[in-house]
């Protein structure tokens, strides 16, 4: 399928929005003992694998396990991946973080859980990846999800120099309500897209 540079950066965007990296930069720069560079560097690439691999299997594979296997639409997916990604944004509005700190802070090893799921890989991401691969094909849908987590890695590998500039200025608390916010509206966006998808599809054959 055709897709203009413009088109092609948008969806790239998107995604990374979804994605998220604020919320990997305020997980990583606030670990208890903190991390090496060479440990920090680690986790990153380790994370962005195992979600790449998430994430590129369920492009691929994802729609066809959907319609054959569980019988479920894009539409719903997107509405139900909506309502997950909405409480993750207010919880970051509410408490200001992305996860809950109880769950992670003994874990050894956070690059698979939660980093990789549900933090890079979550239900909005999930939720994209499969609706643009419908609809744009794979191999745009892979190679977008390619640059938005290269730019995150990125993010994350600069995490404690970045949350350090942050606490200078006190803005990582801001920072991550004000992302928690847009990640609200993306959810709500979300649900309103897949309700208009499902509405345009019952419609017409209720007639």
């Amino acid at each position: 399928m055709h897709m203009t540079l413009a088109e092609f950066v948008e969806m790239a965007a998107y995604l990374l929005a979804l994605i998220n990296p604020a919320s990997k930069i305020f997980v990583l720069s606030t670990m208890k003992p903190p991390y090496t560079w060479r440990a920090l560097r680690t986790v990153a690439v380790k994370s962005t694998l195992a979600a790449f691999v998430i994430l590129c299997v369920l492009t691929v594979a994802g729609n066809a396990v959907l319609h054959k296997i569980f019988n479920v639409e894009i539409f719903s997916l997107n509405v139900a991946g909506g309502i997950v990604l909405f409480i993750v944004g207010l919880t970051a509005v509410q408490q200001g973080r992305f996860y809950d700190a109880r769950l992670y802070r003994r874990t050894a090893d956070i690059s698979i859980v939660p980093l990789a799921a549900p933090l890079i890989a979550g239900p909005g991401t999930i939720t994209a990846t499969l609706s643009y691969s419908a609809q744009r094909g794979v191999i745009v849908t892979i190679a977008a999800l390619s640059c938005a987590l290269a730019i995150n890695l990125v993010c994350m590998i600069f995490s404690l120099a970045i949350g350090r500039a942050l606490n200078r200025v006190n803005a990582t608390g801001p920072l991550v309500r004000i992302t928690g916010l847009v990640v609200c509206a993306v959810a709500v966006q979300m649900i309103l897209n897949g309700l208009s998808v499902w509405l345009s599809q019952s419609l017409p054959a209720a007639q």
